[in-house]
């Protein structure tokens, strides 16, 4: 374990850490980004902990069973929204165009309008969510395996 301040600091910047991952998918739709980049800065706050900290100290709070269930939730949503078009095509954006989630947006150049992204923001917090969970998992394992622990007891 590394020292107090080096843990202070860790704690610190996982906030900051967190919220530009939460940032990153948010506007995947929008600018170069998505849930799988979002998702890997999430996970970097993850491997930070670890250095801070050690993987016994981690392992308290990051079960594999939570992390199995949040991935797996993850995969079914981007599912669910998959096939929710399916009467069209598979992938059908079956939410832009209606009054909430989405205005088709003009042809052209336009600004970007975060509200005509319809089921993709959605896919890229599907995505975001599997990405952090199966890569804090792996991350995880790894750290456990090389200090000499399994990962559930």
């Amino acid at each position: 374990m590394l020292s107090k301040i080096v843990r202070t600091t860790a704690n610190q910047l996982i906030v900051f850490i967190l919220i530009f991952g939460l940032y990153v998918i948010a506007h995947g739709q929008l600018t170069p980004g998505g849930g799988f980049q979002g998702g890997a800065v999430i996970v970097s706050g993850v491997v930070m902990l670890l250095v801070a900290f050690n993987a016994k100290e981690l392992k308290k709070s990051l079960r594999e069973s939570g992390l199995s269930i949040m991935e797996s939730t993850g995969a079914l949503i981007f599912a669910a929204l998959a096939f929710a078009g399916i009467a069209t095509t598979f992938f059908y954006n079956v939410l832009v165009g209606t009054p909430i989630f989405g205005h088709v947006p003009p042809t052209g150049a336009n600004p970007g309008d975060v509200w005509t992204g319809g089921v993709v923001p959605l896919m890229n917090w599907a995505v975001g969510i599997k990405v952090v969970a199966g890569l804090s998992a792996v991350v995880l394992a790894m750290a456990l395996f090389s200090s000499g622990e399994e990962m559930e007891e």
